[in-house]
């Protein structure tokens, strides 16, 4: 069976978005895969090189002034080797965010991932859930709670630190590592039989 490599690059100011990227990566253990977590904000030589070697890359930040945060900004900056020689053409792409609204401005930090996975030629991977916590008969503890199609977000109040982060939203970015590991599965085995 082919395991499929996984990178998870983030960005965390207060450690909401890093408990998030715990959560993407125990979902995407589960489902098989070899995960590393690399924070952009201390990234070696050698964590350029495990992104290198990934087959898919999930990015992750916070939600600052409706986008991603300054230092997830220098990161992205930074990949323009990498879009130069199309290093990472063909590798699978996925997003994650937390702000302190519900709405925070969150779609305009997944598109932002979207567009530099597209400028770097990645494959995106949506969430692939339907909205819950939407009808009466919905809980705020469904999974996409806050009804997003673009990647996982997540709503943590403000004057909460990282045990804050809601569960269901936990729930949600695991959703999303497994998504990305059975995703990535599938295209390793197609380019295993071209």
């Amino acid at each position: 069976m082919t395991t499929p490599v996984v990178a998870i690059a983030y960005h965390s100011g207060f450690g909401h978005t890093a408990v998030l990227a715990e959560a993407v990566r125990a979902g995407a253990e589960d489902a098989g895969a070899e995960v590393h977590l690399i924070k952009v904000d201390e990234i070696t030589d050698e964590q350029w090189e495990l992104l290198d070697r990934a087959d898919a890359i999930v990015f992750g930040s916070p939600t600052y002034m409706g986008t991603a945060s300054g230092a997830f900004h220098v990161f992205a900056e930074a990949t323009s080797k990498r879009w130069a020689t199309q290093a990472w053409a063909d590798k699978l792409a996925a997003g994650f965010t937390n702000s302190g609204s519900k709405s925070g401005d969150k779609l305009h930090t997944l598109q932002f991932f979207q567009i530099l996975a597209a400028q770097l030629g990645m494959h995106w991977v949506n969430l692939g859930l339907l909205p819950g916590w939407n009808s009466s008969t919905a809980a705020e503890t469904d999974l996409n709670r806050l009804g997003f199609f673009s990647g996982a977000a997540a709503q943590t109040n403000v004057d909460e630190g990282p045990e804050g982060v809601h569960k269901a939203d936990l729930a949600t970015a695991e959703h999303l590592g497994r998504r990305v590991t059975d995703t990535a599965r599938v295209f390793l085995r197609g380019l295993a039989a071209a």
